[in-house]
């Protein structure tokens, strides 16, 4: 059963322009929904249990097929701040640009993203 969206999809796409728009002036609410949104996204477009993905304060989800993990830390967790999560969900940031400048953290044999990012393509990213 795929999960539940929480956030409209028109919603999400509204938040996640204005973020794109201006990273650094973009409102507390859009950033908000933009990450919530991308990681439902990531939950839908990479079904599974096996990585959590936490973007604190914001959101967090289980995604990528595999084996699943039922009670304390997950085996694979993938965990990083809000700009980051973004930039990497429009392709503003690679998977290895973030690890390495250490703005994402990523523990297991499957916290390995690069595969399925980004999410959406960016206007930014392809300029």
């Amino acid at each position: 059963m795929p999960p539940r969206r929480r956030i409209d999809a028109q919603d999400g796409l509204a938040a996640l322009a204005a973020w794109a728009a201006a990273p650094d002036a973009a409102s507390p609410a859009d950033v908000r929904t933009a990450v919530r949104f991308t990681l439902e996204e990531l939950a839908a477009s990479s079904p599974g249990r096996s990585v959590e993905v936490r973007v604190p304060p914001d959101g967090a989800v289980q995604a990528i097929a595999g084996p699943r993990h039922t009670r304390g830390t997950p085996p694979n967790v993938v965990e990083t701040d809000p700009a980051t999560w973004l930039a990497l969900a429009t392709g503003r940031l690679t998977w290895d640009d973030a690890v390495a400048s250490g703005s994402l953290r990523a523990s297991g044999a499957r916290a390995d993203l690069s595969s399925v990012l980004p999410l959406f393509a960016s206007p930014a990213a392809a300029g």
